[in-house]
């Protein structure tokens, strides 16, 4: 059977991390076919069999390069470029040197307590009724795995990211998908502690119930609550 272009230019992949090896073969692909914005890209069943990967590992890769800006998916026609990208442009991982885990979550906490803040303050502006009715399911579904389980990581981890999608500013979830690895540790129990921050729990709720009203300097001071607790934990499961 004869190979197509798309065959010729996306090569199999090893086992390994099939996410970053797929953004990567996605994105070197776009750079040597030489698509422009506009051109549409091959479908996710011509990426799993040129890829041999499967369909959840494309999907999450589409997912990620669409918070990112660079591509639009178009229902009923396809996928397309948005902007030109390579393996350089679209997956730019921040590393942090630091000594220990204490470090490293102490610097990212910095930089995390900034966008937290603004987002929340900028929810609170322009939430809308959709935006409210999504913030609160991921909020539920946060309040009933942590009371079923002790924490919540991803639960939380969605929470946040609906209060970044009720600003209507692309550029928070840009942001997040740039830095997520160092994000992540935030809610994959560090100190291998599953409590750790546990006592945030109830702010999440009155962040929410301050977005809900407008109240952006309340948005701000509830957002500034979880995070002070994120920092004490950290230095008290540290020493």
């Amino acid at each position: 059977m004869a190979r197509s272009a798309n065959d010729a230019l996306i090569m199999p992949l090893p086992p390994a991390d099939r996410v970053v090896q797929v953004e990567k073969a996605l994105s070197d692909f776009v750079e040597r076919a030489g698509l422009a914005p506009g051109s549409r890209l091959p479908t996710e069943r011509e990426m799993m069999v040129a890829l041999n990967v499967g369909r959840s590992t494309i999907r999450e890769v589409l997912r990620k390069f669409q918070a990112l800006g660079v591509i639009e998916s178009r229902k009923g026609s396809g996928t397309y470029l948005l902007k030109p990208i390579s393996a350089a442009t679209v997956h730019m991982p921040i590393s942090i040197d630091a000594q220990s885990l204490r470090d490293a979550l102490l610097m990212t906490l910095e930089v995390r307590r900034g966008i937290e803040i603004e987002a929340s303050m900028a929810a609170a502006r322009r939430r809308t009724e959709i935006d409210i009715a999504t913030m609160e399911a991921r909020l539920v579904e946060m309040e009933t795995v942590h009371l079923a389980e002790g924490t919540s990581g991803k639960a939380d981890l969605a929470f946040h990211l609906s209060i970044y999608d009720s600003t209507h500013n692309p550029l928070f979830r840009q942001l997040l998908e740039q830095m997520r690895e160092g994000f992540e540790r935030f809610w994959s129990k560090p100190f291998d502690r599953p409590d750790f921050a546990a006592r945030s729990f109830p702010f999440h709720r009155t962040l929410f119930n301050a977005i809900v009203a407008g109240d952006a300097e309340a948005a701000r001071e509830e957002t500034l609550k979880i995070l002070s607790i994120v920092e004490e934990d950290i230095k008290d499961m540290s020493q």
